[in-house]
């Protein structure tokens, strides 16, 4: 694994950002690098309210000083630094229906797994991410991931999708409520139900037991 990553999505309607003048602006009626631009400055205020609460959540409920933690603004993305890890907070118009946005928040970096457990970081980052994102240092081969479970017996309770193109693939795990997402160069396992980081890594267990069954996968989630 080259880095793993906690994620979370949510959206709203674009109407409704801090920045949107009913009667002067217009919705979006695509997603490409203009709009999202026009994006950028209409949810200014939102992303910059949120990323400051963020800032004096973790450096008040972490007890950080001034050198262990660090905001930057530059709308559409915020990125806050922290002596254990770095969240970014992200908007962007959702490409199939641009008259909404998406938010997402990606916590990377993690140096201390146990913080995860403490308190203070499940009060800060709860209900935040839904998804762990498993960066593959030498990638994995989207069509030798569909055989290897496609090779498996079907009382084995994995099963797979994927587009005609082979460009990701998306396995379901009988009797666990995650699908692993495999895209060549990362793993992501998504819950259905969103958590905090300590969540995440709890549920993502059954999730490790199930691949085990197979050597073709048992590899990829380790």
């Amino acid at each position: 694994m080259a880095g793993i990553s906690f994620v979370g999505r949510r959206d709203g309607w674009v109407k409704n950002l801090g920045g949107f003048k009913k009667g002067h602006h217009t919705l979006p009626d695509a997603a490409n690098a203009i709009t999202n631009a026009f994006l950028g400055k209409i949810c200014a205020l939102d992303l910059a309210d949120e990323a400051e609460k963020l800032f004096q959540d973790v450096r008040a409920g972490l007890a950080y000083k001034r050198p262990q933690i660090a905001l930057s603004v530059t709308s559409p993305l915020a990125m806050l630094g922290a002596k254990d890890f770095s969240v970014e907070i992200f908007y962007a118009l959702e490409e199939r229906d641009p008259t909404r946005y998406t938010v997402t928040t990606t916590l990377r970096g993690l140096m201390n797994v146990e913080l995860t457990r403490t308190a203070e970081f499940a009060r800060i980052f709860s209900g935040r991410f839904t998804e762990i994102s498993f960066a593959l240092k030498k990638g994995a081969k989207v069509e030798a991931v569909i055989d290897a479970v496609e090779e498996l017996e079907l009382g084995d309770g994995l099963s797979v999708t994927y587009p005609s193109d082979y460009r990701d693939c998306t396995i379901a795990v009988e009797g666990v409520d995650a699908t692993v997402r495999c895209t060549g160069a990362a793993l992501e396992v998504v819950f259905p139900n969103a958590g905090g980081p300590a969540e995440l890594i709890e549920q993502f267990a059954a999730v490790r037991e199930a691949f085990r069954i197979s050597k073709g996968l048992s590899g990829l989630i380790v």
